[in-house]
């Protein structure tokens, strides 16, 4: 018969042998949440991986997630609990063919969501993510020509809150691409007293039904603060725990997805486990390397998306 292992504890040892710090996904399994230093959206735990004196990041996300940790940090060790965590967007924008649409208009200002590979942040001009968008892109130029990837969805829901006009790369979210309409609808017949939150990646016949657009963290505090006790929650449904630890007392219902599923998880970043991450920070292995010629070309609309968004 096997040990037992305190996967908890073993982390939390390892965590001060080795100065690391755990940053986690809001979207991480609920046990992964809650052993992480920090918790947060892409923006944010980017932020703390700027700001980290930690000598080991162990990232508990999905793979641009660590590039971007490792960028900011290239004298660190990056661990992530599992290589395989990709990213829908990030993988239907491959750098080669980002760099022929790029060619395509030239003297574009090009914004790149975070939810893309080291490559095509490389070929950026500064970075994004769904808390700052609509900030980032209000203070290009107004005489510069955009380009907005890979996520079609919220470069709509930009143009929209901007004014701006954009060419949109044809890219969309896995989780956040098959949320049905039809079963939104249904449940706000179900619960008319119900608040609907919706994330910018969804599909725009979902958004017009939300009653709050915003990012992970900004449908989080909307829900906390809110007078409302009900709430449809569209998007990812790892966010839920944070809301039932920070408001306890108050309803979330997770709007189903349209293929059969009672709730949206997204499948890479369930990939982490408790177990994996252990094993990670106990074998210092799988680690993300980046070559220093990508993570330097990288590094600048990193910064530049860290800075406007001070």
């Amino acid at each position: 018969m096997g040990v037992t292992v305190d996967y908890e504890a073993e982390i939390r040892a390892l965590k001060r042998s080795m100065n690391a710090v755990i940053l986690a996904h809001y979207y991480q399994e609920s046990e992964v949440q809650d052993v992480a230093d920090f918790v947060g959206d892409s923006l944010a735990l980017a932020q703390a991986a700027e700001k980290t004196d930690a000598d080991v990041i162990v990232f508990c996300g999905v793979h641009f997630m660590a590039e971007t940790a490792k960028i900011l940090n290239p004298t660190r060790q990056v661990l992530l609990p599992d290589l395989k965590a990709g990213c829908s967007l990030s993988d239907r924008c491959p750098p080669a063919a980002f760099k022929a649409f790029k060619e395509k208009h030239p003297g574009a200002f090009v914004v790149s969501y975070v939810n893309s590979s080291a490559a095509v942040k490389a070929m950026s001009d500064v970075i994004c993510t769904s808390s700052n968008a609509v900030r980032i892109v209000n203070q290009i130029p107004k005489d510069r020509p955009i380009l907005f990837a890979p996520d079609q969805h919220l470069g709509r829901h930009v143009m929209k809150e901007t004014g701006r006009d954009m060419v949109l790369w044809p890219g969309s979210c896995i989780v956040h691409e098959i949320f049905s309409e039809k079963k939104l609808v249904g449940l706000k017949v179900e619960h008319p007293d119900a608040e609907v939150v919706a994330h910018p990646e969804c599909e725009q016949q979902v958004l017009r039904h939300a009653d709050f657009i915003g990012s992970t963290k900004a449908i989080l505090d909307y829900v906390v603060k809110s007078p409302k006790s009900k709430f449809i929650v569209v998007t990812e449904a790892g966010i839920l725990h944070q809301m039932k630890k920070s408001a306890p007392h108050k309803t979330y219902i997770p709007a189903p997805p349209d293929n059969g599923c009672a709730c949206n998880e997204c499948p890479y970043m369930r990939l982490n486990t408790l177990e994996k991450l252990y094993r990670c920070m106990r074998d210092r292995t799988p680690e993300l390397v980046l070559p220093a010629d990508l993570q330097g070309a990288a590094l600048a609309p990193l910064k530049r998306m860290l800075e406007w968004s001070a």
